[in-house]
């Protein structure tokens, strides 16, 4: 009962924005699973799911990996607005940014999880991004290229 419960659970939140723990007991009372405020509650937090900001600047329950995505997306937008030149050494990438930017952008990078990528040290405008090797250097500033072409 427990798992279809919380399978539906998931199934509405993907499908419908849902503001409220009330809201989300008269979607499961409406295709038949009766349930009390208390159980939706225990439910939210065992499903770990987040409360996000949604486009129209409401909030709606999401899943944590949904929740991550739109905070990779804008920090991808930060990264294309930010980034003003991109070169390599060896297996050193050099990006430039605006001023006070360089953070966003190098958290954008950390969000790709590419496995080329071993990790990035950010300052006010300078990321450096070390890559596993230098044979893998200009691909990934390539990937950064097509980003930069959104």
């Amino acid at each position: 009962m427990k798992n279809a419960r919380q399978m539906a659970i998931l199934s509405i939140i993907e499908k419908d924005n849902i503001e409220t723990q009330e809201e989300l007991a008269a979607k499961l009372r409406d295709i038949g699973i009766v349930v009390t405020q208390a159980t939706v509650s225990r439910d939210i937090k065992e499903l770990r799911l987040l409360k996000v900001l949604t486009p129209d600047g409401s909030y709606k329950y999401a899943t944590v990996d949904k929740a991550e995505h739109g905070v990779s997306e804008r920090l991808v937008r930060m990264f294309i607005d930010s980034v003003l030149s991109i070169s390599y050494a060896e297996n050193l990438i050099v990006i430039r940014t605006l001023p006070g930017s360089a953070n966003a952008a190098g958290e954008a990078i950390d969000s790709m999880r590419w496995p080329e990528v071993l990790g990035t040290i950010s300052g006010d405008n300078t990321i450096f991004v070390a890559v596993r090797s230098s044979e893998e250097a200009p691909a990934v500033v390539e990937k950064f290229q097509e980003i930069l072409k959104r």
